[in-house]
């Protein structure tokens, strides 16, 4: 058995697979915020549950948002802030008296895509989140990449590629750069620039709402976000040139750019044609805790 525990910043969820895949248990408590020790009891405490109900010890992975320094061994890049700079692997390893396996959540987005969702069986997966913030993972023959610094797959911290004279400089990125991927493709960015071009507010599902139903200015912000998106992945494709790009999060709901994207993204691709294929996701906000749990794979 595995188990799977999706670390977030309200609440921690764990799910138990068999082998197929199947899902046996599933629980959820609320995360102890900016308490380190609490979380790892926390944790523990969710492992525990699981196993009781299910009768059967498990291995465990853990999916969130940050990484471990191959540098350090400790938490880098975490929005759970109380996390960073812990060494929280070994202290939760220490705890659950077994090894664990931590790997940031857009990676186990990936590898659950890749192992038996939308992309299962694909030589190569890049996975894509674009949601509040924009992340990724690769997954080589059915293996999670990670690379010497932990950070393989965040393509959203590249500069938005073959940039247009009115995208520059482009806006400030937390991250301390300007014109990141992540400032023009994720959900807010999406929302920000209609806003300041409009002059409205309006969510991410307003306007898509709005562009179906032939509202012009909606169907320009949805053509502008598509052809930024064919950019963005085409310079990926370029370098990395996946078998298929799985998308997550609640961009990866707007049915239009499954169809836009790719008949964009060959202007910009270094190929006489573009066999890539671009997917929905098939387990939904369920892929990340899969994942978590695909962090060991068949011995």
């Amino acid at each position: 058995m595995r188990i799977g525990i999706d670390l977030g910043g309200t609440k921690i969820e764990g799910v138990a697979l068999l082998n197929d895949g199947r899902e046996v248990a599933r629980q959820r408590v609320p995360t102890p915020r900016s308490n380190y020790a609490d979380t790892i009891s926390a944790v523990v405490d969710l492992v525990t549950r699981i196993e009781t109900e299910t009768g059967q010890t498990g291995t465990v992975g853990i999916g969130m948002p940050g990484a471990i320094s191959p540098a350090t061994g400790l938490i880098k890049n975490a929005n759970s802030t109380w996390l960073n700079e812990m060494p929280f692997n070994a202290d939760l390893e220490a705890a659950l008296k077994r090894p664990v396996r931590i790997a940031n959540d857009a990676d186990c987005f990936t590898l659950s895509e890749a192992t038996d969702g939308a992309a299962a069986g694909a030589p190569s997966v890049l996975g894509v989140i674009i949601g509040t913030g924009v992340g990724g993972g690769l997954v080589i023959n059915g293996r999670l990449h990670s690379g010497p610094n932990a950070i393989a797959g965040e393509w959203g911290h590249n500069p938005l590629p073959w940039i247009l004279p009115d995208e520059m400089p482009g806006p400030d990125c937390y991250c301390g750069k300007k014109g990141c991927i992540e400032v023009w493709n994720s959900g807010p960015a999406f929302e920000a620039e209609y806003k300041s071009i409009e002059k409205e507010t309006l969510n991410a599902t307003e306007i898509v709402t709005a562009a179906r139903a032939g509202h012009r200015p909606a169907k320009s912000a949805l053509r502008r976000y598509s052809d930024r998106m064919a950019r963005a992945l085409a310079h990926v494709i370029n370098i990395i040139d996946p078998h298929v790009i799985v998308l997550g999060g609640g961009m990866s709901n707007v049915d239009e750019i499954y169809d836009e994207i790719p008949s964009r993204w060959g202007s910009y691709v270094f190929s006489d044609r573009v066999d890539t294929k671009l997917v929905r996701n098939k387990h939904g906000d369920s892929s990340g805790v899969r994942g978590a749990a695909w962090l060991w794979p068949d011995k």
